[in-house]
């Protein structure tokens, strides 16, 4: 596997524990922040650098950015639920931004199954 599709499947891994982690426990809004830091801290790090093969990959990474600031939002939002009701559909929309960008990365590691091909 190349360095590039080794540094996607590590993010992908953060992302998914960390949906794992809101899906199975009652994280504090501090605990989403430090999550959401680190999981940018990563893609600045890791991803950004990367010489991208093809278009569609920097496309996909370009998307992977704008998610991470929406998650961003999203988390913010969650912070300012009062209701738990709120709370709970905030926490979803957290859940469903986190599989998005598994779903990009997915892409960017598997082609072949999103219909593109690599010539």
């Amino acid at each position: 596997m190349s360095l590039n599709k080794d540094r996607y499947q590590a993010l992908v891994s953060l992302l998914e524990q960390f949906r794992s982690e809101i899906a199975n426990t009652q994280l504090a809004t501090t605990e989403l922040r430090q999550r959401l830091a680190s999981l940018k801290q990563f893609f600045v790090q890791q991803i950004v650098p990367l010489t991208e093969q093809d278009s569609r990959e920097q496309s996909y990474r370009t998307e992977i950015s704008k998610q991470l600031r929406l998650l961003e939002m999203d988390i913010t939002f969650f912070q300012g639920a009062r209701q738990e009701s709120t709370a709970q559909a905030r926490l979803q929309t957290i859940r469903d931004r986190l599989t998005t960008l598994i779903r990009y990365c997915d892409a960017i590691l598997r082609p072949e199954d999103t219909g593109e091909k690599n010539y």
